[in-house]
C-alpha cells in the first residue's frame, strides 16, 4: 500500500503534576530528518527518540514537539538572589552613567529579567518517561494513519496519470502506418522530380527498409508498456516504493523521448508532447510517496 511522507499526529500524556501534549508533523524529503523541540529535562531520551521515530517512519522531514503545561499548585520555583543583586547593580550604575532617575519599584523589572527566577528540576524517573513514551507511540500512530489516508489519494492519482499514458500509447499505433507511408511517398517524389536520373530499384527498396526500420518504435513502445505494468505492480506493494517509482518514471522518460525523436508526423508529436505532461505531473506526486 503506498504511503505518503505528509502526516501529522498528536497525543497528550497526562503526569499528576504537568500535562505534555506532543505533536508530529512530517513532510517530503529524500531521506530521515528530524528536528526536535524538546524541555530541558527530556533532552537526554533524545537519541532514543530519534532512532526509535527512524525506525517508525523511516523517511521524511519530521517535527517532534513538546510542550509541558504545569498544573500542580506547589510549583517550587526560587529567586536567584546573586543574578538579581548583579541586575540591579549594572542597571543602577547605568542610571548614574547616563543621568537618569533610577526605577521608582525594581522588582516588577528584575523579576522578569532573565535566569532571575529559577525552577528546581527533579530527575526524569522511568514511570513519567515510559508514559512519555506511550504518548508519543499514539503520536506516531497518528502520523501513520494520516500517512496512509495521503497515500490512498496518491496512489489512485498515480494510477490515473499512468492510465493516461498507456491509453496515449494506444493512440500512437493508427499513426504509425500513414507515417511510413509518407516516408515513402515523399523518398519517391523527391526522386522522380530529378530529371535523367536512373537508379537501381532494387538497391533502392533495400535503402528504404533500412530507413524505415530506423524510425520503426515497436521496441519503444514494448519497453514503455512493460514500464508502465511494473510502475502499477509496484504501487501495490507493501513496502515502501517512493524512491523505486522514481527510478521507474526515469525509465518511462527515456522511452517516450525515444519516441518523441523518432515520431516525425505531428500526430505522433502531440501525443508524445501529452505523455510527457502526463509523466511530469506524476513526478510532482512521486516526490511525496514514502
Amino acid at each position: 500500500m503506498t504511503h505518503s511522507m505528509t502526516g501529522y499526529g498528536k497525543a497528550v500524556a497526562e503526569l499528576p503534576n504537568k500535562k505534555i501534549t506532543i505533536e508530529i508533523k512530517s513532510l517530503n524529503s529524500k531521506q530521515f530528518d528530524l528536528f526536535t523541540r524538546l524541555p530541558l529535562a527530556y533532552r537526554e531520551k533524545e537519541i532514543a527518540l530519534r532512532n526509535s521515530l527512524s525506525r517508525l517512519l523511516v523517511r521524511g522531514k519530521v517535527d517532534l514537539s513538546m510542550n509541558v503545561e504545569v498544573i500542580a499548585k506547589d510549583v517550587t520555583s526560587k529567586i536567584d538572589h546573586n543574578v538579581l543583586s548583579q541586575y540591579h547593580r549594572e542597571i543602577s550604575g547605568l542610571a548614574v552613567e547616563l543621568g537618569i532617575p533610577e526605577p521608582g519599584d525594581w522588582f516588577p523589572i528584575l523579576l522578569r529579567l532573565p535566569d532571575v527566577m529559577k525552577q528546581e528540576q527533579e530527575e526524569l524517573s522511568d514511570e513519567e518517561w515510559n508514559i512519555i513514551e506511550e504518548a508519543v507511540n499514539r503520536a506516531v500512530d497518528e502520523a501513520i494513519a494520516f500517512r496512509r489516508q495521503e497515500g490512498k489519494m496518491l496512489s489512485q492519482v498515480l494510477t490515473t496519470k499512468i492510465n493516461n499514458i498507456r491509453s496515449l500509447l494506444e493512440a500512437v499505433e493508427p499513426f504509425e502506418e500513414e507515417r511510413v507511408e509518407k516516408v515513402k511517398s515523399r523518398i519517391r517524389e523527391g526522386l522522380n522530380s530529378l530529371e535523367n536520373i536512373d537508379y537501381d530499384k532494387s538497391r533502392f527498396e533495400q535503402e528504404m527498409i533500412y530507413y524505415i526500420e530506423k524510425l520503426d518504435i515497436n521496441e519503444e513502445k514494448n519497453r514503455l508498456a512493460h514500464h508502465l505494468d511494473y510502475f502499477t505492480a509496484t504501487l501495490k506493494e507493501t513496502e515502501p516504493q517512493g524512491k523505486k517509482l522514481g527510478f521507474i518514471a526515469q525509465e518511462i522518460g527515456r522511452e517516450i523521448n525515444t519516441l518523441g525523436s523518432k515520431s516525425n508526423q505531428s500526430g505522433m508529436q502531440r501525443i508524445v508532447v501529452q505523455m510527457k505532461d502526463e509523466l511530469e505531473q506524476m513526478k510532482e506526486q512521486i516526490l511525496n510517496v514514502l
